[in-house]
């Protein structure tokens, strides 16, 4: 039996998970607010199930030569949502070396920090969930071709080589997560194989959302557009479903975010046969005023080059879209987008 992907049941409730932690300072960069940053080889490839059933399926997917299989463990193969612990690992990584600090494949973390960064329940639920992903992280067995230097090689591993469970407190919390990472996760890091992703992926609530917004930020990048056929996407989504069955789930997405603009940084379309992918940030000039294609908050070229300054070292696109995500979540009126988009900077400050 093919595992469900999930519903795409249509409600009047917004397609966002709620944010379950706002009280957050969304200014401070400490553990908790590490830039998420993403492996490019699991954004290429479909690594994660969609299925919020355990997959059981093992998959094999083809692309120029190049092939990888994924084989479940006893508790089913890594979800979308997993992939979650493996963001948090990499993120803090990168906010290591950017420090200058050293890091290593084996890291201990606080599981209240991630659960909090990436979004999740901190009641006991969540912690069973967390221990869940870790079993399926480390269980699920990734088999592929390797291509270098004019030979093929053939390579098994998994997503992380263990976990451990430090400190546990009576209730069963997770207080101290160690978590030891595979070779191939640990070589993106320190071959900086790594891409920043918008914080608002935490709040996608269905696993094709979030596997869509993977494909788009690694295919479409800083680029205006990306085109990729309908089978050719569901194959790299590692969608389960029929074409028409994907289609109807595309669609659904779609009209979503006409209605409540949920999808960060890009617009997905369908035309025909294909699946047309645009950044959402770009610049529309009308006379007497500015305006970005959601209408409102376009900043002016020299706020961009004044923004470096009061925020040295920071990527200031990822700056604006973490602002403008921030500005839409909390619903902030802004009267001067280029003075509150500064504001922002400063409060943020140079990069540590």
């Amino acid at each position: 039996m093919v595992p469900r992907e999930e519903s795409e049941v249509t409600t009047d409730r917004s397609p966002l998970l709620p944010d379950r932690h706002p009280q957050r300072d969304l200014f401070v960069c400490d553990i908790v607010d590490a830039v998420p940053k993403g492996d490019m080889s699991s954004m290429e490839h479909p690594v994660f199930s969609l299925s919020t059933k355990p997959d059981m399926r093992p998959r094999r997917y083809e692309r120029g030569g190049n092939w990888i299989e994924v084989s479940p463990s006893r508790y089913g193969t890594a979800t979308v949502h997993d992939r979650d612990v493996l963001i948090y690992c990499i993120s803090q990584c990168m906010a290591a070396l950017n420090d200058g600090r050293k890091v290593q494949r084996t890291m201990r973390f606080k599981a209240y920090d991630l659960l909090v960064a990436t979004n999740r329940q901190t009641s006991g639920r969540g912690y069973e969930l967390l221990k869940d992903a870790l079993r399926r992280l480390q269980g699920t067995q990734i088999e592929t071709n390797l291509r270098q230097g004019g030979k093929e090689y053939f390579k098994v591993f998994g997503l992380i080589e263990s976990a451990e469970i430090v400190r546990e407190t009576r209730d069963g919390r997770m207080l101290d997560v160690e978590i030891t990472l595979s070779d191939w996760v640990f070589d993106a890091i320190e071959n900086n194989h790594i891409l920043t992703l918008n914080r608002q992926y935490f709040l996608l609530r269905k696993p094709l959302e979030r596997r869509l917004y993977e494909l788009a930020r690694k295919h479409c990048g800083a680029q205006m557009e990306w085109r990729i056929g309908v089978r050719n996407l569901a194959a790299k989504c590692g969608s389960a479903s029929s074409e028409k069955e994907f289609r109807r789930m595309l669609g659904i997405i779609i009209e979503d975010d006409t209605q409540y603009d949920h999808m960060p940084d890009y617009k997905f379309m369908v035309d025909g046969e294909n699946v047309l992918v645009r950044r959402k940030d770009v610049v529309v000039e009308t006379e007497g005023e500015r305006m970005d294609s959601g209408g409102s908050l376009c900043l002016a070229a020299e706020t961009m080059t004044s923004a470096r300054t009061h925020a040295p070292g920071w990527d200031v696109y990822h700056l604006e879209r973490e602002w403008r995500a921030w500005v839409g979540t909390k619903g902030i009126k802004v009267k001067d987008p280029d003075r509150h988009f500064l504001s922002f900077c400063r409060k943020r400050g140079p990069a540590s």
